[in-house]
């Protein structure tokens, strides 16, 4: 095949960059008393959208590669499309296949793992986040590999809970856990030895990612591995706990805790010869415990004695460093991304963030790399995000990344660029409304900073989103009034939306306008629109130009 991109036939392309501005969980809301976006003075954003050509765009559902059009977008999916140019199967979907299909369990892994604990007499344990969203991982596919083991023999099995409130409802642990200990229990009562043996909410155990806060990490690390942490009679007995000492608390924030037998003794520390099975199909926030449990030379806690085990991930979640080493269901095969398309045609390009979203600017926008295509064309530049609460700072690094990103685009280096705002999306998850209203208003300021240097420089900018949050923050009745809980407390929403994204298009000094005849327009077609504002024509195979030729 060839790597060259032709010269679009009619436009030649703007002077200087095109950047696309990624507003992360701002989406397209009903309008009322729930939704942050609409509530927020965003004057920047309101007079470009009346200003440029502007639509909206799918980042949810089929579009975004989900198995249906009920399944939530998120960043991972989102980014990966706005660089792929076209729709490809997700995680979520792909792992359903495989479950659906057996083809899972057919695999070289499974059968090893299963081996395993009737060799070395350890149980085979399941770490993951429990919940239905279907964003990092999915309650179905763990019970229907807890089934499985049991068929082909496994006596004995813990799971490691990670609590969700956050792509569900924030204190929905027993929808999850409930059904979860059910199952175990028939399990049991044909003779198995099944178990819940640990857990913690996935903002404060285990499931960090870039790096951000390892301490997490090794919270989890403690809980499931050593069993060291806060002791229970059941995972029940914990959340009732610890929901009690803390009103208000939400399952993403629960402490570590793990469950005790009748001796007192924790169930399931995970010791040398047993299998492990990490179910999250999500990368992000699996990568630093398989590093934990893979990597010889580690120092980002104090690991202690690493267990000899057999580790496998529901997916790879960097093909680039191989972690991890085994996995049960092979990764989407994104090819001929937006960014190696520049790079092998020598255009320059810069991706920034903060940490909170700096892999989705770089390793999920180019295919799940985390390798740039060419050093000499690529600026990757993170900005260090804070580590306190988000709903505390909800305007987060705003401000420093335009700082940067505005020297950046001054230096004259860089032909394209793409910028991450998660403010939308971070403080979204917290539930906090008033939060939720000064992120998006933080970022409607930046975006202020960031059009007046893009005229500026001549240059062409998208404005668009990965998907909702912000604009659905608390559950209302059908007279658009709060829903309360049985003690009178609104019943908040801190998980992604099913709501279409904005998308406006603004180019400096040049006439545009959107074009016709595309059929529900997805995340999938910026990235020709991006070539379009270069000067280039796309790839035949990519989803259309927003714009007209």
């Amino acid at each position: 095949m060839s790597w060259k991109l032709e010269r679009h036939p009619t436009f030649t392309g703007v002077k200087g960059p095109v950047v696309v501005c990624v507003m992360d969980g701002v989406g397209i809301g009903r309008g009322d008393a729930s939704d942050a976006v609409a509530t927020a003075r965003t004057p920047n954003l309101d007079r470009l959208q009346a200003q440029v050509p502007t639509t909206s765009l799918a980042a949810h559902g089929l579009a975004a590669g989900m198995p249906s059009d009920g399944d939530m977008g998120n960043s991972e999916v989102g980014h990966n499309h706005l660089g792929a140019g076209r729709v490809f199967s997700q995680g979520a979907k792909l792992v359903a296949e495989a479950v659906e299909s057996g083809s899972l369990f057919d695999g070289a892994v499974w059968k090893e793992l299963v081996g395993r604990e009737a060799e070395r007499r350890e149980p085979l344990h399941f770490i993951g986040l429990l919940s239905d969203g279907n964003v990092h991982s999915h309650i179905d596919h763990l019970c229907a590999m807890l089934r499985r083991a049991d068929a082909d023999g496994v006596k004995r099995a813990r799971v490691h809970i990670l609590l969700d409130g956050r792509d569900v409802h924030e204190t929905s642990a027993f929808d999850y856990i409930d059904p979860l200990e059910a199952l175990l229990s028939e399990l049991r009562d044909r003779g198995r030895d099944y178990c819940i043996a640990s857990g913690g909410g996935r903002m404060q155990v285990t499931m960090d990612r870039y790096e951000a806060d390892w301490r997490i990490v090794e919270r989890g690390w403690k809980a499931h591995v050593r069993g060291d942490a806060r002791s229970f009679t059941s995972a029940r007995e914990a959340i009732e706990t610890f929901r009690k000492e803390t009103p208000g608390i939400s399952d993403q924030n629960l402490p570590a805790f793990v469950v005790a037998g009748e001796d007192g003794e924790p169930l399931g520390p995970i010791r040398d010869g047993a299998g492990v099975i990490f179910f999250n199909f999500r990368g992000d926030r699996a990568i630093e415990i398989s590093r934990a449990f893979e990597s010889d030379e580690f120092d980002a806690f104090p690991r202690g004695p690493r267990p000899d085990v057999l580790y496998a991930g529901m997916m790879q979640y960097d093909g680039d460093l191989c972690v991890p080493e085994r996995f049960l269901v092979e990764p989407p095969a994104i090819d001929r991304t937006l960014g190696e398309y520049l790079a092998r045609n020598g255009v320059t390009q810069l991706a920034i963030s903060e940490t909170q979203k700096y892999g989705h600017v770089t390793y999920f926008w180019n295919g799940n790399r985390s390798n740039r295509f060419d050093e000499a064309s690529e600026t990757w530049v993170e900005i260090p995000s804070d580590t306190l609460p988000f709903e505390e700072r909800p305007w987060m690094k705003a401000a420093e990344i335009t700082d940067r990103l505005l020297d950046e685009l001054r230096s004259g280096r860089h032909r394209h660029a793409r910028v991450n705002y998660a403010n939308g999306d971070m403080v979204g998850h917290t539930g906090d409304f008033e939060a939720a209203v000064i992120a998006v208003e933080a970022v409607d300021l930046e975006l202020g900073r960031l059009l007046a240097v893009v005229d500026e420089l001549e240059g062409a900018i998208i404005v668009t989103a990965d998907h909702g949050n912000a604009d659905d923050m608390f559950d209302v009745d059908a007279d658009g009034r709060a829903v309360r809980d049985g003690e009178g407390r609104i019943k908040v929403r801190t998980s992604h939306t099913l709501n279409r994204v904005p998308c406006s298009i603004h180019a400096c000094g040049r006439r545009l306008a959107l074009r016709e005849g595309i059929q529900d327009p997805g995340l999938a077609n910026v990235a020709a629109t991006v070539l379009h504002l270069l000067g280039y024509a796309a790839p035949d195979d990519y989803e259309p130009s927003l714009l007209a030729d």
